[in-house]
């Protein structure tokens, strides 16, 4: 899923330097539109499919989700994500294409947020930083699930 979001959020930037850059005000108004129906039928659904289905994979499986620094922190940078799109970036593209006129807004948002979605995929791939505190004591303990699999 979070690749979903990733692949939105460069559809949304793409839309945001083309509304923002160009000289013509009916392609400014139609990007802004097309990024309107963006995030009114897809931006909020992925959002929550994201944050839903990395609850359950990191609840379901040895990597848990406060067992290691990676998990926790893309946990906590998609909440943060999920709750700027929902409260920050939706009714910034609302206004937008009501207003039709450029907003650097428009781009700054997609783009802080693709560097976190991308952010997050390197993360998910390389797996640094270790165990939180509460997985190194649960290792210690001997946990079955933390000691399923190592930290890299």
């Amino acid at each position: 899923m979070s690749v979903s979001w990733l692949g939105l959020s460069l559809g949304l930037l793409a839309l945001g330097v083309t509304a923002y850059t160009t000289a013509d005000t009916s392609l400014t108004e139609a990007a802004y539109r097309a990024m309107k129906v963006f995030a009114d039928w897809l931006l909020l659904p992925i959002a929550l499919a994201t944050l839903v289905s990395g609850l359950v994979l990191s609840l379901g499986t040895p990597w848990g989700l406060a067992r290691h620094r990676w998990v926790w922190t893309k946990f906590w940078l998609t909440l943060a994500t999920a709750t700027a799109t929902v409260f920050a970036l939706r009714p910034e593209i609302a206004h937008a294409a009501g207003a039709g006129v450029p907003d650097s807004s428009l781009v700054a948002a997609p783009l802080v947020s693709t560097s976190a979605y991308l952010f997050m995929t390197v993360v998910s791939v390389l797996k640094p930083w270790g165990l939180t505190r509460r997985g190194r004591r649960l290792r210690k303990q001997g946990h079955p699930a933390a000691g399923a699999r190592r930290s890299r």
